[in-house]
């Protein structure tokens, strides 16, 4: 599947993709946050059938439902199909030692052998979070590793480890 990037100067940026169905969507991610999604006439595709405005936060609730479960999915597919492996999502409690201070702090891959691939916070997605990022309380800490290494993590966040 191919995924169309136009930037779109002063407005945002178009994305445009055509679905296994046939169907040709847009979406225009506006600089304030806003959303318009169209979907084409695939007989004519310069005629929308349709188009949906979002306000900044019904993007944000859109976002929520598609980003943070999909993202999840995506490890629990990998950890199927590798062994060993595993994901866990780890909620980081206002009474753990991490909350306030950054990722390399936790030293959860040398520590626990797992590896923090995503901080999900409220709405937010930061994928690839790298050791300079803050933890808050709150945030979500989605990890991949072996069981053991997981359950590890799960201590150290809470502090018992």
């Amino acid at each position: 599947m191919d995924l169309e990037e136009t930037l779109l100067p002063g407005v945002g940026v178009r994305y445009q993709l055509q679905t296994r169905a046939g169907d040709l969507l847009a979406l225009v991610m506006r600089r304030e946050g806003s959303a318009e999604i169209a979907v084409y006439d695939r007989r004519d595709p310069d005629r929308a059938r349709s188009v949906i405005r979002l306000d900044a936060e019904e993007v944000d609730a859109v976002a929520e439902v598609l980003g943070a479960p999909r993202l999840t999915q995506r490890f629990a597919d990998l950890s199927r199909e590798v062994p060993g492996l595993e994901s866990g999502r780890f909620a980081l409690r206002p009474d753990s030692p991490f909350a306030g201070r950054s990722l390399g702090d936790t030293r959860a891959r040398t520590l626990t052998g797992c590896s923090i691939v995503a901080i999900v916070r409220d709405t937010d997605v930061v994928p690839s979070p790298g050791p300079a990022d803050l933890l808050r309380a709150g945030d979500v800490l989605v990890a991949i590793g072996s069981q053991t290494g997981l359950e590890q993590l799960d201590r150290r966040l809470a502090g018992a480890a």
